[in-house]
């Protein structure tokens, strides 16, 4: 595995705080603990494509009205769902 931004090898996984946008537009809530990669040759920490995506869908499943302005991200997983899935996804 290497680094998206400089192709590095020295990575490892981590845990980090983000920040993100909720899909309806009406604020930004903190996520902490979100699995990530961390590069140690050009400093950036990121989220593969998959925990994105898990993001994305949760935050579009779930009543968001009723998350907090900071969750953790195993907390932010185990939400209960309005929607079994997203039908908006086109790529399933």
């Amino acid at each position: 595995m290497k680094c998206l931004w400089c192709a590095s090898a020295d990575i490892k996984r981590t845990a980090a705080t983000v920040y993100w946008e909720l899909p309806d537009g009406t604020r930004a809530i903190e996520i902490a603990n979100t699995p990530s990669i961390s590069c140690n040759e050009c400093g950036i920490v990121y989220q593969n494509d998959d925990i994105v995506e898990a993001i994305e869908d949760q935050l579009f499943l779930i009543d968001t009205k009723l998350l907090a302005k900071k969750i953790d991200y195993g907390q932010l997983m185990s939400q209960p769902r309005v929607l079994k899935r997203n039908y908006f996804k086109f790529t399933d």
